[in-house]
């Protein structure tokens, strides 16, 4: 397995352990979870960009 592979499977893993952190700690309903999935990455797209 490559290594940069493995990198990036981390980094998902670790981003999606914050991600449900993140919806627990700040108790959100289902409709901001779900507007967060789709508006979210758009803005951090933006700012990447």
């Amino acid at each position: 397995m490559n290594k940069n592979n493995r990198t990036g499977a981390t980094a998902g893993a670790v981003w999606f352990i914050g991600w449900l952190f993140t919806i627990s700690f700040a108790h959100l309903v289902w409709w901001k979870i779900i507007l967060g999935i789709v508006v979210w990455p758009l803005f951090l797209g933006q700012a990447m960009g």
